[in-house]
Parts: structure tokens; C-alpha cells; sequence
């Protein structure tokens, strides 16, 4: 029978986190698969760490990872499949938006379709307001006309993946990573689940707007150059308009149909416009050259401040 782990990230989950516990424990009774689960402590500022301890010290089926400060969700998930020695793993978040209930429709999907991944894919968002709906399937579709790889669509980090993808997701070596696009780009034969994505059990959402746009941001620069070759289009495009402008502005003082003053239009329009251009083109390979570097400096995507029951 194949050894299964439960990867959770946590932050400041002090609210949910027994009522997670619990209930992914009455699952893990239920099944034949020996099976773990591996909290990773994502640098929590509540009690979320005293109640993980106190739980890792009560079951030995739990593993334990404390970050020394908060790095972010995605390098939570990277150390939980880094550090997981299971045949299959089940990555889900610890609000119970993703029932742990699901868990033995995940593995028997697997076993059905001899698939190395089973995606999860919301059918319906429930407890979230209509701004965050719409931005998220707005994101999924741009991730996918931009990207060079497919993705499904409005899917998270919910997901069962075998051994076969831990092994080369462990030869990534980018840092700044989008899980679910990473995995996707990994290949093999994954099939979908359906599902409908609950309201968090308590508290209130780790995802703010302001990490939104920065998991979004990521996501695109790490999975497309297609934003550069907008930069390019757009200048190619400012100097048709520019040569268009010029030729304009030139026959109108010849012939006498242009009304503006001497220079004034003509100087305005190309420095609002020209200027706007550029500003939009270096802030784009900005970004790219800001990519670079946090590669280049080859820093951990996290540090274990400490284990427990490895």
C-alpha cells in the first residue's frame, strides 16, 4: 500500500488549526494507506506554533517544520515536498477551503486513471466576494494566453501528486516559484477533480490584494516573455505614431489646417506620449532584471528554524 503525506501550510492559524487537525485526522483513520501529515509553520506571530507543537508531541503520525520567520506560502510548500518521503502527497491549505473529506476521492481518482497527479479544480468559490472571484478567473485566463504552457484553469495548490513529480520538482531550482504552474510544466499524466471550494472555517484570508498582485506578478515573469515583447511592440508602435504626428503636424503648417500654436501640440503630445512609453518599457524589463538578481543571489527560498518527529 502506498505511504501517503498531507502537506499543510500554515500562518497565523491559530483560529482553524485544531478543527483542521481534527477533522484531517477522522479522514486519515478511515484509510488503508499508511499516511502522515507534515505542518509547515510558515513563521506564524499568533499561537499557531504552541498548538503545533502540542499536536506533534500528541501524534507521531504528524511531522513538524518551523520556518525562522515568515518566507511565504509557496516556499512552505517547497520545504513540505523537499522534505516528504511518501509515495503520494495531498497539498492543501489549512482553513479547510479545502475539505480534507476529498482526500479519499483523490486517491481513488489516482488509482482509477493511473494518473501522477490529480489537479483540483473549483467549481464554485464559496465565501468569496465577487472582486476576488472575478480577479482569479481573469488571472487564470491571462496566465494561459501569456504562457507557453497550458494550465487548467481556476485551480490552487490543492492537489495529490505521486513520486514521480516530487522527484523532479526537487530539480527546480528557481526561487521565486508558482507551484501549480511548475507542476503543470512538469508533464505526466494528471486529470482533473472537481470540487466546490469552501468558506474558510474561521478567520480571515492570508491573501491580501497587495499578495495577490505579487503571486500574480511572479507567476507571469517566471512563466512568459511575452510581457517583454509587448515593451518592444508598444515602442515600435509609439515611433509609427510619432512619424504619423510629425507628418501631420508638418502639413498642417503647410497648407494651413492646423490650428495650434507654433511647436506647443506638436511638443506636448510626443513628450506625454514618448515619455509614457518608455516609462512602461523600462519598468517591464525592470522587473525582468529584478528576477535576475534574486536568482543570481542564490539565497534558500527558506530557513528551518526547527523539526520535530523526523
Amino acid at each position: 500500500m502506498k505511504k501517503l503525506a498531507i502537506i499543510i501550510p500554515c500562518y497565523n492559524e491559530e483560529e482553524v488549526i485544531g478543527e483542521s487537525y481534527s477533522r484531517t485526522k477522522q479522514v486519515i483513520r478511515l484509510l488503508p494507506n499508511p499516511t502522515e501529515i507534515i505542518y509547515i509553520n510558515d513563521g506564524s506571530r499568533d499561537r499557531t506554533r504552541f498548538l503545533l507543537n502540542e499536536i506533534a508531541a500528541s501524534d507521531p503520525q504528524v511531522k513538524l517544520i518551523h520556518f525562522s520567520r515568515n518566507f511565504g506560502h509557496q516556499p512552505a510548500v517547497t520545504a513540505g515536498i523537499n522534505h516528504c518521503d511518501a509515495d503520494l502527497a495531498i497539498i492543501m491549505d489549512a482553513d479547510l477551503q479545502d475539505p480534507p473529506e476529498l482526500i479519499p476521492q483523490l486517491l481513488a481518482l489516482q488509482e482509477q486513471e493511473q494518473a501522477n497527479g490529480v489537479y483540483c479544480v473549483r467549481k464554485s468559490r464559496e465565501g468569496d466576494h465577487y472582486f476576488k472571484r472575478f480577479t482569479a478567473k481573469l488571472f487564470y485566463r491571462i496566465m494561459n494566453s501569456m504562457s507557453e504552457v497550458k494550465f487548467p484553469l481556476d485551480t490552487g495548490d490543492f492537489r495529490l501528486i505521486d513520486r514521480k513529480i516530487m522527484d523532479e520538482f526537487r530539480c527546480l531550482k528557481e526561487r521565486g516559484k508558482y507551484i501549480r504552474g511548475l507542476i503543470s510544466w512538469i508533464g505526466f499524466r494528471q486529470v482533473p477533480f472537481y470540487y466546490k471550494h469552501e468558506a474558510r472555517a474561521a478567520g480571515t484570508t492570508k491573501y491580501p490584494l497587495s499578495k495577490m498582485i505579487r503571486f500574480a506578478s511572479n507567476a507571469l515573469l517566471y512563466f512568459s516573455n511575452k510581457p517583454l515583447k509587448l515593451a518592444t511592440s508598444l515602442g515600435f508602435t509609439a515611433v509609427i505614431i510619432g512619424l504619423v504626428l510629425a507628418t501631420w503636424f508638418t502639413l498642417g503648417k503647410i497648407y494651413g489646417f492646423s490650428k495650434a500654436e507654433s511647436g506647443w501640440t506638436s511638443i506636448v503630445t510626443m513628450i506625454t506620449f514618448f515619455g509614457g512609453v518608455q516609462l512602461l518599457t523600462v519598468g517591464v524589463l525592470g522587473q525582468y532584471i529584478g528576477v535576475l538578481f534574486n536568482e543570481i543571489k542564490a539565497r534558500p527560498e527558506y530557513i528551518i528554524e526547527e523539526k520535530r518527529n523526523f
